[in-house]
């Protein structure tokens, strides 16, 4: 009885090895388990993350007099009490108005490992893409000025960026924008599957080790891979079209090809796909399993998918919010009535 004990677990585990090898074959990766090998992988060498960084971009990006009616802030749209989204099916910005191409706000946890940003990629990094909302019409509608003129009316925000950038800084919108990408660099959500590729064979259950196994077998990793699971651009609709391509103008990029989202935390984000059109996650894996696999995936492979997909549910960072410093007598006044 004991010898089938241990061939018993002996067993599980080569299979958990087998198949951690199977998902990095696969193109899967892991957030590191290191705590210092995670802060060089998010850390942009041209603006390098530091905590005064960090804290002064986390005021900001809750800041909602950065935008024009001083009422919509970063964290309108990615709110980090939703899953870094919103919950709608296009996104509501300026005089609340929908995003005109009925865009959904993709989640901002974990968007650091994204090699493009937004859904037609035309950003590299999240210090460009952090320039995009703050001035979009539809979003936050804040003209470069207003944003410069917010900030360096309030001396506790000038003086934090003292003390994140030195004596000398000036406080510029693009200087704005590189302190909210530092705070977004820390929006990180390691989980147990991270746990499971690093070595943690038993982080994952049997049943989301199937589900991860089916996941693989069945191509979904051809897109939603490396450790954002998602992130790069790919081409849409492979195999069929999408049923709800009808909703809103979005094309992708030039080459038609569409930013693939994450899969991290993929049960706090419904609605799903760029348009927003499928508010379960069990219909949004048998539509992709169509119309980009050319394959009708089946009920119990369907909750299969799924069952590893609830397993991408990470471990958020401890954000309070912060108390902003009160505006000046210099600060931009909104004019309800001339917005």
């Amino acid at each position: 009885m004991k010898a089938l004990m241990i061939s018993a677990v002996v067993a599980t585990a080569l299979a958990g090895a087998s198949l951690v090898d199977e998902a990095k074959n696969a193109g899967l990766k892991p957030i590191p388990a290191n705590k210092k090998a995670v802060e060089k992988l998010t850390s942009n060498p041209k603006n390098p993350t530091t905590a005064a960084k960090a804290e002064l971009g986390k005021m900001l990006y809750f800041d909602p007099r950065l935008s024009k009616s001083g009422l919509v802030s970063c964290n309108t749209c990615h709110n980090l009490a939703l899953g870094g989204s919103d919950g709608m099916s296009a996104a509501i910005g300026h005089k609340w108005k929908a995003n005109p191409h009925h865009l959904s706000s993709p989640t901002v946890y974990n968007a650091v490992f994204y090699a493009q940003q937004f859904w037609d990629g035309r950003s590299p990094h999240l210090e460009d893409q952090a320039q995009g909302p703050i001035q979009a019409g539809p979003e936050m509608a804040a003209p470069k000025a207003h944003v410069e003129a917010v900030v360096n009316s309030i001396p506790a925000y000038v003086g934090a960026f003292q003390k994140a950038y030195g004596k000398d800084v000036k406080i510029t919108f693009e200087k704005v924008a590189d302190t909210i990408a530092v705070f977004e660099r820390t929006l990180v959500t390691p989980s147990r599957y991270d746990d499971f590729l690093n070595g943690k064979k038993n982080a994952l259950t049997k049943a989301e080790q199937k589900g991860l196994k089916t996941f693989i077998d069945k191509g979904c990793a051809t897109c939603h891979n490396d450790i954002a699971l998602g992130g790069t651009m790919q081409a849409f609709g492979v195999a069929g079209q999408y049923k709800h391509a009808n909703v809103g103008d979005f094309k992708g990029n030039a080459n038609g090809l569409v930013r693939v989202p994450t899969l991290r935390n993929v049960t706090e984000t419904a609605p799903y796909f760029h348009n927003g059109q499928i508010a379960t996650l069990s219909e949004a894996i048998k539509e992709m399993g169509r119309i980009q696999l050319g394959v009708d995936l089946s009920d119990s492979e369907t909750a299969e998918i799924e069952t590893f997909l609830k397993a991408l549910e990470g471990k958020k960072p401890s954000i309070a919010y912060p108390m902003l410093p009160a505006s000046t007598a210099k600060t931009p006044k909104v004019d309800v009535h001339n917005d």
